[in-house]
């Protein structure tokens, strides 16, 4: 079967493009704006470039259209914390998505730790292996109501016992992934 996208509504495109684009890792993003933190997970995410550092994370609009917490907290502060979410937070992962009030944090109502690591930056989620802390560098125009975001990574949190080899800076661990409506955990990994 072929499809002309341009005809496709946009759940159709976002069923076809999430569960075919595999497997892409989660940012759970953390943002802070007037006290209140937000966490989110994104699964439209990478690792954009090493030089300059920079990830991507799109970020979409609440049902009503107005934009997300995290859009709106990361334009209104320019900073965020974007944590690798490991296995055993999975369920607080999920839980965070749901769609709360703006003076609302999930990090409070779905009992979410944090830790703060960086003083000028949101706090990091507790019990992550990896956190990268970002200055917002550009907003991508692409027309819709998802918007890409580029964050230039200041600092890196990484769990002393993910390294392997310390010196080398080899890393091992575990992340959660998304697979079409499924998340995965554990990868076969090959090595050539």
């Amino acid at each position: 079967m072929k499809l002309d996208f341009e005809p496709l509504d946009k759940l159709t495109r976002y069923k076809i493009m999430s569960q075919t684009v595999i497997p892409r890792p989660i940012a759970w993003v953390v943002t802070e704006n007037n006290g209140i933190v937000n966490v989110a997970p994104f699964s439209y995410f990478m690792a954009l470039s090493s030089e300059p550092p920079t990830l991507l994370v799109s970020v979409g609009h609440k049902k009503d259209g107005t934009p997300k917490d995290t859009l709106r907290n990361t334009l209104e502060t320019g900073k965020a914390t974007i944590c690798i979410v490991p296995p055993h937070l999975l369920d607080k992962m999920y839980s965070s998505s749901e769609e709360l009030p703006s003076d609302e944090s999930e990090a409070e109502k779905f009992s979410i730790e944090l830790a703060r690591e960086e003083a000028q930056y949101p706090p990091m989620i507790k019990g992550v292996d990896v956190a990268y802390f970002c200055d917002f560098f550009q907003k991508v125009e692409i027309g819709g109501k998802t918007i890409p975001l580029i964050y230039k990574i200041h600092s890196v949190f990484l769990n002393d016992k993910i390294f392997t080899d310390k010196n080398r800076f080899h890393i091992d661990f575990e992340a959660v992934g998304r697979i079409g409506k499924k998340f995965a955990i554990e990868y076969k990994v090959v090595e050539k």
